[in-house]
């Protein structure tokens, strides 16, 4: 067994843990392997691993990495900020978005050819330059979303902040959800937890778990 299906087989199981824990089922959680700055090659040997959800940051790269394994079944993840001018180029390639934070990201993002899933991003600092919504512009985001064709709401996604305890930022942002499923009670994916907090996000409901250097080991310094 490879070293990358070692750290696999790892997460898997401490996600198994963790969902037991919180009276869930693992099956019910999806676990989205982050691969920035590796290469399409270890993305094939996820896919043959039978890992198909994929996360990427940024946008050239993600893109290259689409065109190069086309045909591998792989479901992409824009789980970056995303420039508005870019938007229309992941929707190309992109299963889901997760990084929507505001209202021109909405209106770029708009189709009426085909539907992109996405999450709207709430940021848990007072940094505005983190991304995300805060909580008070939360409720017209999410109505902007539900009226934009194109778009399937899923849910809420954040980043725990930095230098703070995780469990009590994901409680927050699904006390948050609770206001998003009151306009749309289908939206309850909840896309949080990283490679060093995503059992507590899993103790909080996350649904969606994107975690890179847990599985992939340390990324290749970028050239």
């Amino acid at each position: 067994m490879s070293d990358l299906a070692d750290r696999l087989a790892v997460v898997r199981t401490s996600i198994a843990e963790a969902a037991t824990e919180a009276g869930r089922e693992a099956s019910e959680i999806t676990t989205i392997v982050v691969t920035k700055f590796h290469p399409p090659s270890l993305v094939a040997e996820l896919a043959a691993l039978g890992v198909l959800d994929i996360g990427e940051n940024r946008h050239q790269e993600a893109q290259a990495k689409a065109a190069a394994l086309e045909g591998l079944g792989v479901r992409w993840h824009f789980v970056g900020q995303l420039q508005s001018k870019k938007a229309r180029q992941v929707r190309a390639y992109a299963t889901a978005i997760h990084s929507v934070d505001r209202a021109a990201l909405v209106d770029a993002l708009r189709s009426d050819e085909a539907s992109v899933d996405c999450f709207v991003q709430v940021n848990l600092t007072e940094d505005p330059g983190r991304g995300g919504v805060s909580s008070e512009g939360l409720e017209p985001l999410i109505e902007h979303v539900l009226a934009t064709p194109g778009l399937n709401l899923l849910g809420l996604m954040a980043v725990a902040p930095l230098g703070e305890p995780a469990r009590p930022s994901f409680a927050r942002v699904r006390a948050l959800s609770e206001r998003v499923r009151a306009l749309d009670p289908t939206a309850t994916s909840l896309s949080m937890g990283m490679s060093h907090d995503f059992r507590d996000a899993i103790l909080e409901g996350a649904t969606h778990l994107r975690i890179g250097t847990a599985i992939t080991g340390n990324r290749p310094v970028a050239g």
